[in-house]
């Protein structure tokens, strides 16, 4: 493996991120910057020590490990692409087992009691399942009354109607239709009288966030990895953070 470049991977807004080893960091990554797009939902809501954990789809449990590491959170690891054997290697290697859970499951098949915990958090994965008008209520059946729900996806920053702009029509993919507006994401949660959204708005800069971390993965990536990456390179480039970024969304279960 080429020896990474830390420079790039340090931040001045996620100083927590920081102190991850970079290496550790690109050899886990399934996307954007899992732990700049944590730290950036901590901006807008808050994890506190024993606090019981949903980390909603965590791919390689980075995110997970992030949450007990600094703040002392039990956290339970759920994912469904990642086995969970795979993930508690990483959660031991960490030294963190007796706070983080590897969990498989399905994202409509959770297997938790309800109310039971006291924040859900989903990186870089919502999208994929919680745009349909009922998951909500089904995922707050799983939250104690005045708990929390935050996450980050990738957004449209405008929600693109039947025309897609012309200079992102190159690179669509239609699974691009679940990228949402942060005023999307409000309206979609606020409609259902379940909870009180908190914060719905763009990651600052947060095209240049994932463009950057965009760049230190690509030497380290091969196959159609590497090609999704080069892709994501020249459409962001076309860009220039006038649709693509990413939605935060915070909200407090009623």
């Amino acid at each position: 493996m080429t020896e990474p470049h830390p420079h790039r991977l340090t931040h001045d807004r996620y100083q927590r991120s920081n102190a991850y080893d970079p290496e550790w960091v690109l050899a886990n990554q399934m996307g954007p910057n899992a732990l700049w797009l944590l730290e950036s939902l901590l901006e807008v809501m808050t994890i506190e020590p024993e606090m019981k954990v949903l980390d909603l789809g965590c791919g390689r449990a980075m995110t997970s490990i992030f949450l007990a590491r600094e703040f002392g959170a039990r956290v339970w690891a759920n994912d469904l692409w990642i086995s969970p054997g795979e993930n508690q290697a990483r959660i031991t290697e960490a030294g963190v087992d007796d706070l983080v859970t590897p969990i498989h499951a399905e994202a409509h098949t959770l297997p938790y009691a309800t109310d039971f915990f006291d924040v859900v958090v989903s990186l870089d994965a919502y999208h994929y399942f919680g745009t349909a008008d009922l998951y909500l209520g089904y995922l707050l059946g799983f939250v104690r009354p005045g708990g929390r729900l935050g996450i980050v996806s990738p957004a449209g920053l405008y929600e693109i109607g039947a025309e897609v702009p012309e200079h992102l029509q190159p690179y669509w993919d239609w699974e691009f239709c679940s990228f949402h507006s942060p005023d999307w994401w409000r309206t979609h949660w606020a409609k259902t009288g379940k909870v009180t959204v908190d914060a719905a708005d763009a990651v600052p800069d947060g095209w240049k966030d994932w463009q950057r971390f965009n760049k230190a993965s690509m030497p380290y990536m091969s196959g159609w990895l590497a090609d999704a990456a080069a892709e994501t390179e020249h459409m962001l480039e076309a860009d220039q953070g006038r649709y693509l970024g990413f939605t935060r969304v915070a909200a407090t279960k009623l």
